[in-house]
């Protein structure tokens, strides 16, 4: 049974709409004297204008204000025993962070600074830049990297999704101006969601931030309350298997894709159960299997992705280039058997319990409920889900997962791609799946 999966009462969250449109909530979570801030910014219509813009914003937006450069804004923050990030998607803006609780006000004036003031100077800018540059050349030459932009590609062809970062050259081509003008035209607080967790009083939190972000107003044209975002893509499954050639790799990348439901499906319980009964957790199938049993690969594993507009099943495992075959039929039997016989009931218990105990656990701390409001936010839920969600995973049967398991685990509804010795796998594949090499 699951009488010891009781959830916990969702914590109380003390929440407020600003008059610019931006939601605003706060959550007291004491033990240490800190806490933790989350923004996100939906892009407008513009799905981030371009990607190179979006994400070079992103490195340059806490490089100073109109009244702090670089090493006063840093110095700043330090003093406040404060951190800052920033990072971008096609989808949004995200700027995280934490500071000592006393120090608040100071800390949302100096976040108010870089939304409302920010600098992006030429010098600046063109320094974030290059190390830009630097990274993305870096990140494209790593086969992880190379294998998820061939599948997203396969699966998202056309689409925003299909692209998760810009190419270096691409980056080369923005100045400051441009990312100025993206910063007048998109960051604005229509629309987005602050969350501030900690030792704090959730109604004056509520009150500073008011006050402090009283300057943050939308630009031009009023946006809709709701931006346009990005709009849903097809995916269309299957397809040939795709072969990517890397000369000289020593293994063979596999990652296979396809369409998942988002956490308001009232399917998404049963299909989160049945992606770790695949190859969401250690005690999976896939581990036990690629793993434990064959010797095949180290890490494999499954999860589900979630954007605004699609959801999507990744399953991935970097296997040994002479058996890429043999892990290929290892990872459709696994898929197969999910899709077509029901898992044995106390199998379906331990991932329950592992499901349950794992949102719990990532909510305990003050940063893990700070970003869990804010996923909850951008996906259209509250921190009910928190006392729903273990409610609801209790309720799945496994029927339930056999259904959902059908439906996205089936290997005839996934797209496949390997990144590998083009040469040494090719024959060996071929034997299983048609190929089309790249």
């Amino acid at each position: 049974g699951t009488g010891l999966l009781r959830p916990a009462s969702p914590p109380s969250v003390s929440e407020r709409t600003l008059p610019s449109g931006l939601r605003v909530q706060a959550a007291r979570r004491a033990g240490v004297p800190v806490v933790e801030l989350r923004l996100r910014i939906p892009w407008g219509g513009t799905q981030g204008g371009d990607l190179a813009r979006a994400v070079l914003l992103a490195e340059s937006i806490l490089s100073g204000t109109r009244s702090h450069d670089r090493v006063a804004f840093a110095s700043a923050l330090q003093a406040l025993g404060g951190s800052l990030t920033a990072s971008a998607t096609v989808e949004r803006l995200t700027i995280g962070g934490s500071a000592l609780s006393a120090n608040l006000e100071d800390f949302l004036a100096l976040v108010a600074a870089i939304l409302t003031a920010p600098a992006y100077t030429a010098g600046e800018v063109e320094r974030d830049r290059d190390r830009l540059r630097e990274r993305l050349a870096v990140a494209a030459s790593q086969p992880d990297r190379q294998a998820r932009n061939a599948l997203l590609h396969r699966l998202y062809a056309g689409h925003p999704y299909s692209r998760e970062l810009p190419e270096p050259d691409e980056v080369a081509r923005v100045d400051a101006v441009a990312v100025a003008d993206l910063h007048d035209r998109e960051v604005e607080p229509s629309g987005a969601l602050l969350a501030l967790v900690g030792d704090l009083d959730p109604e004056t939190a509520l009150e500073r931030v008011e006050r402090a972000l009283s300057g943050w107003l939308a630009g031009g044209d009023e946006q809709p309350p709701v931006p346009a975002g990005v709009t849903p893509p097809s995916v269309t499954p299957s397809g040939p298997l795709l072969l990517v050639d890397r000369p000289g790799s020593v293994q063979t990348s596999v990652r296979l894709g396809g369409a998942a439901v988002p956490r308001t499906h009232p399917g998404y319980p049963a299909l989160k159960l049945a992606n770790l009964l695949f190859g969401g957790y250690f005690s999976s199938r896939l581990v036990a299997n690629l793993r434990e049993r064959r010797g095949y690969t180290y890490s494999p594993r499954s999860g589900i992705e979630h954007a605004v507009a699609a959801s999507t099943l990744v399953i991935s495992a970097d296997i040994a280039t002479e058996v890429t075959a043999a892990g290929l039929l290892e990872i459709g039997y696994e898929l197969g058997r999910m899709a077509t016989l029901p898992v044995e009931a106390g199998e379906l218990e331990a991932a329950r319990r592992y499901a349950i105990g794992s949102l719990l656990l990532s909510t305990a701390s003050q940063s893990g409920l700070a970003s869990m409001l804010l996923t909850l936010g951008t996906a259209g839920l509250d921190v009910t889900f928190l006392r729903d969600h273990p409610l609801a995973l209790a309720e799945v049967s496994t029927e339930d997962v056999l259904t959902a398991a059908r439906e996205h685990l089936a290997p005839a509804r996934l797209t496949t791609v390997l990144l590998g010795e083009a040469g040494r796998i090719a024959d060996q594949v071929s034997a299983l799946a048609p190929v089309d090499s790249r």
